[in-house]
């Protein structure tokens, strides 16, 4: 069996209008015959954050909704939170704190099942903090501010859906690429993400990641970049350069493995257009 996909959401999405990331998600979960768990162990509203998304989701035609507040280790550990995954084709983890999911969940049964279902085929979908536990690395919290510094950032393991790379939210909004920039100073073999808000990463079994919604993702690729972050003290600037940066809107692709954009269908077709011109 090949994994299945996973979403990465800058926070913010639109459940109003045309919910372009929603109506994706369903889309790929499996639509009316969709199965969906809403975990909303990161949120500060409790199992309110969990309603609000479960009424969404009914709105858009899904019949089979569950919702998982797991709030403590043991509750997360109960084999009856395994079990309410157990035919999931779709798992959605709301906004809030990182830290919380992270430190609730992580390396419990829920978090297995979760990861269980994804190896099976399931979209896993994140939106805010859900989106930062994504990957194995994860922003815990940190500053705002486009000049990278030290202690910008702290790290924590994340839930290891999406390996290789670390990912911000609300990222334009909250002014984070210097946080991210920081963070790809000190862990180079990461490749950074900051996704906007109402703005998704849709990542599949092939790791290319295609943008959708109103924003941009920054992918920030520091492969071959050249840092002093490992002598500077305190929280003084530091430097990092050849950084490799990209900024990808709506309708553009991304491959995370090879770290490369991906020409769109239109953009080839109007190269071989040109091409065919002056020939």
């Amino acid at each position: 069996m090949s994994d299945g996909t996973v979403i990465i959401i800058g926070g913010a999405e639109d459940k109003v209008r045309d919910r372009v990331i929603l109506n994706r998600f369903v889309s790929l979960a499996g639509g009316s015959d969709a199965s969906i768990a809403v975990i909303s162990t990161a949120s500060s509203l409790g199992a309110e954050a969990a309603e609000r998304y479960k009424g969404v989701f009914a709105d858009l035609g899904v019949r089979r909704i569950r919702a998982l507040h797991a709030m403590t280790r043991p509750q997360a550990n109960d084999e009856s939170a395994a079990v309410a995954l157990r035919d999931a084709t779709g798992v959605f983890l709301t906004g809030g704190n990182q830290l919380r999911l992270s430190s609730t969940i992580g390396g419990t049964r829920l978090a297995d099942a979760t990861l269980e279902c994804f190896q099976n085929g399931a979209v896993v979908a994140g939106t805010s903090a859900g989106a930062s536990a994504m990957s194995s690395h994860m922003i815990a919290f940190g500053a705002s501010g486009a000049t990278p510094k030290n202690r910008m950032a702290q790290i924590a393991a994340g839930l290891g859906l999406l390996p290789g790379v670390i990912v911000d939210q609300h990222f334009q909004q909250r002014n984070r690429l210097g946080r991210l920039l920081s963070l790809i100073a000190q862990n180079p073999s990461l490749l950074g993400l900051g996704v906007d808000e109402d703005t998704a990463g849709v990542v599949g079994p092939d790791h290319v990641m295609e943008v959708i919604g109103r924003g941009s993702i920054t992918v920030i690729d520091g492969s071959a970049s050249e840092t002093d972050a490992w002598e500077i003290k305190g929280h003084r600037p530091l430097m990092i350069s050849n950084v490799v940066l990209h900024s990808l809107p709506s309708g553009y692709r991304f491959d995370l493995r090879r770290r490369n954009r991906i020409a769109t269908p239109a953009l080839q077709a109007l190269l071989g257009g040109e091409a065919a011109a002056s020939s």
